[in-house]
């Protein structure tokens, strides 16, 4: 009871009486109508509706011989006090007294989302989800600020590391794993907790020196109509990140999931839809199933992009995949990858959630997925490029890491989103193998991606192999000689000889003799463009080397 009164406080509860004291434990919430035949409800709190006066202390009566632990009626008159509390003393039932104008249907959510959130409470260093820390940590990169997740009685659920100048509410919050009774009667008198249950909208706080409290962003996590708890950003030393709000848009919607999961310890219906994009994207179920169950629209353009880790572990060196570092220090290195993985994914999820509500994260795989379904029919693909320039932009900018984006080609409908994430996945390949760019599209890179492919066609027909090239190749790896270097720049340069000397940084002369050399082991004419172009292709795919591409 005494987390109730605290979670609703003014202007929806206008007088208690609780003959055995605020530790009364709710178990469950009922409504009461009037024509309603009373029922056993062992410690619920019975919402009492449409009765007053004399048939609304019958009503009373009866839920107490019921076994309720609480009941809440309205109170039209002061003169109902005295007669409320004296039936409520007579069967030692807690009685809440409601003022006219306020909702059931508001105090029915709220009061049902006190008692969920009562009902899973755990001991926090134990037992709080890793994924909302890491949804903390993200949103304080995002905002610039000092961050903490609240459960819908204000109890802290999760929030992020700081060295930062946190106020006296911060600081209580945190130690004490709740918000101060007193500060959350101020917050309640300022009219910011009726504006996080009342809709989306991100509600500021202002400063207050004098009451130990800094300005402050605060926006309700929901799932329609019910509030499942809240996500505070307190400003430090300096101020808070022009794009915060938009970042505890996307931010609320994303940890949504996870309050509902905590909740019900079943799936959520978010968790569901994630389970479904993997799966289709993994041609396990089709398109048609996954539209009609996440309710989009089969032939509205969709976008797949792709995001993994580069370079952010020893063994995955510039532009290397972060997971083949993970795999070769799986000792060390695997915590640390699947929590910079657990934020990258944070990160893309807050951002894809502030965009477009019915984008969908996946991240069950080294790689991770987003899917943007129902765009508009023009500039679908300029749009997935943005918000992954974003993305990329964040993670490197707030959260030091390298993150690099491969943006599918938009497609018609979901019918052929397999289009779209095969195009992602080679263009991630191409991003994360080497080079300068960190987000591309298939129009980017389509030579380096048609050139993967032609390998992979040539790796699959063993037959195709010019008998030469293997014994210059078997040759040099015998000797050491430097011959395939040389003629893969040579043929990387289209023959110009400085650009291929200068990549490998020897004088031309030496390339030159090199060259010749090659020619007089293997017979290859590399003059001759036929020899040439299947040379190229053939050391390229025996040496697994990416073409080399030669600047100005």
């Amino acid at each position: 009871m005494r987390q109730l009164l605290l979670a609703l406080g003014e202007p929806v509860i206008g007088l208690v009486t609780a003959p055995a004291g605020l530790d009364v434990v709710i178990e469950n919430v009922v409504i009461l109508d009037p024509d309603d035949e009373p029922e056993p409800c062992p410690g619920a709190l019975v919402l009492i509706i449409g009765a007053r006066g004399s048939r609304a202390l019958r009503l009373i009566r009866a839920m107490a011989h019921q076994g309720a632990a609480a009941v809440a009626v309205k109170i039209d008159h002061t003169d109902d006090l005295d007669d409320f509390k004296r039936v409520a003393a007579e069967t030692g039932v807690a009685a809440l007294g409601v003022r006219p104008e306020a909702r059931w249907g508001l105090l029915d959510s709220v009061a049902r989302g006190v008692v969920d959130d009562a009902r899973v409470a755990v001991v926090p260093e134990a037992g709080q989800s890793a994924e909302l820390f890491a949804l903390a940590e993200t949103v304080a990169a995002l905002t610039g600020g000092i961050v903490s997740i609240e459960d819908s009685t204000n109890r802290v659920l999760a929030y992020s590391r700081s060295d930062d100048e946190v106020d006296e509410l911060r600081r209580r919050s945190i130690l004490g794993w709740q918000g101060p009774a007193e500060y959350l009667a101020l917050l309640r008198q300022w009219g910011v907790l009726e504006r996080l249950r009342a809709g989306d909208d991100v509600v500021h706080v202002d400063e207050h020196p004098e009451r130990g409290i800094r300005r402050r962003l605060a926006i309700g996590i929901r799932v329609d109509s019910q509030l499942l708890g809240s996500i505070w950003v307190q400003e430090g030393r300096h101020r808070l990140a022009d794009s915060a709000g938009t970042a505890l848009i996307g931010a609320a919607r994303a940890a949504a999931l996870h309050l509902v999961r905590r909740r019900t310890g079943t799936p959520a219906d978010l968790q569901l839809e994630q389970s479904l994009l993997s799966r289709m994207l993994d041609g396990h179920i089709d398109p048609r199933t996954f539209a009609d169950n996440i309710g989009v629209d089969l032939g509205k353009p969709a976008v797949v992009t792709a995001f993994a880790l580069t370079g952010s572990l020893p063994g995955a060196g510039p532009g290397a995949d972060a997971e083949a570092g993970a795999d070769a220090h799986a000792g060390a290195d695997r915590p640390r990858f699947e929590l910079q993985r657990s934020v990258m994914t944070s990160l893309i999820s807050v951002h894809a959630a502030a965009y477009r509500r019915r984008a969908l994260v996946t991240g069950g795989s080294p790689r991770v997925y987003m899917l943007l379904p129902g765009l508009p029919e023009q500039g679908a693909e300029s749009i997935a490029l943005g918000l992954a320039d974003d993305i990329v932009r964040a993670a490197h900018q707030r959260l030091n890491l390298d993150v690099r984006a491969a943006v599918g080609s938009a497609v018609g409908g979901l019918d052929s989103i397999a289009k779209s994430r095969a195009e992602a996945d080679c263009v991630l390949d191409i991003l994360t193998s080497g080079g300068e760019r960190n987000v591309a599209t298939i129009a980017d890179v389509r030579s380096e991606v048609l050139v993967r492919e032609t390998l992979s066609l040539l790796e699959k027909n063993p037959r195709l192999r010019d008998p030469r090239i293997t014994a210059l190749v078997a040759y040099d790896a015998e000797h050491d000689a430097g011959l395939v270097p040389a003629v893969l720049s040579y043929l990387g340069a289209l023959g110009n000889v400085r650009a291929a000397a200068r990549s490998l940084h020897i004088h031309t002369n030496t390339l030159r003799y090199r060259l010749k050399r090659a020619n007089a082991i293997s017979g290859i004419d590399l003059a001759d463009p036929h020899q040439g172009l299947f040379s190229h292709l053939q050391l390229l795919l025996e040496t697994g080397s990416e073409p080399v591409v030669h600047g100005p």
